[in-house]
């Protein structure tokens, strides 16, 4: 074995393994498209507190996945034990947001396109991507469940309330009912026929009912 052999490193070989242009060229092109998914995620978000890290994190998982690609890709071995490096991987955040789980797989499908060479998918697919969210997110629908909790002196003021609430909305369905002596509670789900809640103004003005809330369901529903 010559001195030459001790030194020679299979990892200044593979330091030419991917041009600087490529390199460039891809984390500029991912950083692009992670700033418009970041400002899509922006536009649509429409949980009770908007986080900036997470938009953040979206535009840093696609320049990450991008470079773990270019790496992946110009070799075969990396790629190997790349896998298994990943798996021991685990993330503890929880998703409070369902719509968060397609915004982090888009990051991390875009920065695996961009990184495998296929420029124009990446973008395209992109915008494509986003102006469907754009649309379908931040259109409003009237048909949203709310709940409706009331609490009545007796059963003709809980009656008056129920004809009320199914003269003025589309839709009212008795979910819950408590009873004790002096105060009945109902806690009624009702769609609304437009955007006007002044009706639960009126609810709580009425003789018998001791207090209206209304309040945006926004979990699971089996209609």
């Amino acid at each position: 074995m010559s001195f030459n052999d001790i030194f020679k490193s299979s990892f200044l070989e593979n330091v030419t393994s991917v041009s600087i242009l490529d390199m460039v060229l891809a984390l500029v092109l991912a950083f692009g498209i992670g700033m418009f998914i970041f400002l899509v995620y922006k536009k649509t978000y429409q949980g009770v507190m908007y986080s900036s890290s997470f938009g953040v994190t979206l535009v840093a998982l696609t320049m990450i996945t991008t470079l773990v690609i270019l790496a992946v890709t110009s070799n075969v071995v990396l790629s190997l034990g790349m896998v298994g490096a990943l798996s021991i991987v685990r993330f503890r955040t929880a998703i409070k947001e369902p719509l968060d789980i397609a915004f982090l797989f888009w990051s991390i499908a875009a920065g695996i396109v961009l990184a495998a060479g296929m420029i124009p998918l990446a973008i395209f697919g992109s915008v494509i991507i986003g102006v469907i969210l754009l649309i379908f997110v931040n259109r409003k629908s009237h048909a949203n469940p709310y709940i409706v909790v009331l609490q009545c002196d007796d059963q003709a003021a809980e009656q008056r309330a129920a004809e009320f609430l199914a003269a003025n909305t589309r839709q009212s369905v008795v979910k819950s009912k408590t009873a004790r002596k002096g105060q009945i509670e109902l806690n009624l789900e009702i769609r609304l026929k437009d955007d006007s809640t002044d009706f639960i103004n009126t609810l709580a003005d009425m003789e018998g009912v001791q207090s209206a809330v209304l309040v945006s369901y926004n979990g699971d529903y089996m209609g």
